[in-house]
């Protein structure tokens, strides 16, 4: 019975793809930052190969590779977590999606308006929690909607809990996201909701929700799923792909209760995929420039690998990766043009196996499918053949 554990470490880049400076990135390697931090400690991935990827020459070497490790670029026009997702599950996509730095245009905030009944504040890009401590109290008083964009695709609404329940401002999402199609299809419309009773202590809760755009055509997901295997997605998969091709969905509450999630997964039987999305490296760390953080989240990942991997069957496949860069070593609190690192570790995996650098992200989508005998017209090439004993 054939599993495969694919994890996304979110933001976890390795260094900066040749085309960075068209994204407006500079000098940017996640990865690298983090390893100036002494909270990074990593034995288990860099056992498997991590520090083995190409020009990741600061975490020590393996000598004795337990895994496969290759560095991949992205081949899609993005830096975001739809585009990299997507592409990891077998699309790539040829045009970015749509970004806003001045805001969104009446054409669509008119209609919107109209659609809630409510007013629009801010309108501009800013930061989640800054933009709730600017507007929140105004936002008490007259009911209208926080609504504010980052340099992704995104369309995103605060609002507090007191004055719109999260099932309404669940709804006014769905509203936006039938407003976002054709050249205004954002990436994704996002729920924001907070607490508190002043600037002072405005806070974030965990109940928001992502409403994403369907993917254009067949993921891996769908294909896994379509020839009776489980699809089971942990943390975000199920928002970034609208569902589509996923199984089972089981949320998390943050990076640890994601691993937890995935350590019952594996004692549990079951043929397919589980897709893991680990956010917290990006949403808590990488957007905040907190290289400690980010550092520590990293070691806090390590070591909860070390809980899974005795968990692991014969048949079974471990995968590790990520979907951008988010380097908190930078002035920039956005996503980061970069490579990745992936690293495969199995009994049926050969060890110290360098596959270099691959050209998309896809080659993951084109390797589960194969592995998991599900015949799939996903872009990529698989590697199996290159790691497998």
């Amino acid at each position: 019975m054939k599993r495969v554990f694919l994890f996304v470490l979110d933001s976890c880049g390795c260094g900066e793809a040749p085309d960075a400076h068209a994204f407006g990135d500079y000098n940017v390697n996640t990865l690298r930052s983090c390893a100036t931090s002494d909270k990074l400690h990593v034995p288990n991935m860099v056992s498997y190969g991590l520090g083995n990827i190409d020009t990741v020459d600061y975490l020590g070497k393996a000598e004795h590779q337990k895994g496969a490790c290759a560095r991949l670029q992205e081949a899609s026009m993005g830096k975001d977590t739809t585009i990299g997702h997507w592409e990891i599950a077998g699309i790539i996509s040829p045009n970015p999606l749509p970004t806003y730095p001045n805001g969104f245009p009446e054409e669509i905030l008119k209609p919107f308006r109209e659609a809630t009944g409510r007013g629009v504040l801010a309108n501009a890009p800013w930061s989640g929690t800054e933009v709730i401590a600017k507007y929140g109290e105004e936002h008490m008083k007259t009911g209208d909607l926080i609504v504010y964009t980052s340099a992704d695709s995104v369309f995103q609404i605060a609002a507090h809990e007191d004055i719109v329940p999260p099932e309404q401002l669940y709804e006014y999402c769905r509203i936006a996201r039938k407003l976002l199609v054709g050249k205004h299809g954002v990436g994704r419309v996002i729920a924001r909701p907070f607490v508190g009773t002043n600037k002072d202590d405005f806070k974030r809760t965990t109940n928001r929700h992502d409403f994403s755009l369907l993917p254009p055509k067949k993921t891996m997901l769908d294909y896994i799923r379509e020839a009776g295997q489980e699809t089971i997605g942990v943390g975000k998969i199920y928002d970034i792909f609208a569902g589509q091709g996923v199984s089972e969905q089981i949320k998390s509450k943050g990076n640890r209760n994601g691993m937890e999630i995935t350590l019952d997964l594996a004692r549990r039987d079951f043929k397919g995929l589980a897709f893991v999305n680990l956010v917290d490296f990006d949403m808590l760390y990488g957007h905040r420039n907190d290289i400690d953080g980010y550092a520590n989240a990293t070691a806090e990942f390590d070591d909860q690998l070390a809980e899974l991997l005795p968990l692991l069957r014969e048949d079974d496949l471990l995968i590790i990766t990520a979907d951008h860069g988010c380097d908190p070593g930078t002035p920039s609190t956005d996503h980061s043009r970069e490579y990745v690192p992936m690293i495969a570790y199995g009994a049926h995996v050969r060890q110290g196996v360098d596959l270099g650098t691959r050209p998309t992200f896809a080659d993951i989508a084109a390797t589960v499918t194969e592995y998991l005998c599900v015949e799939a017209e996903v872009a990529g090439t698989s590697f199996l053949s290159e790691i497998s004993k």
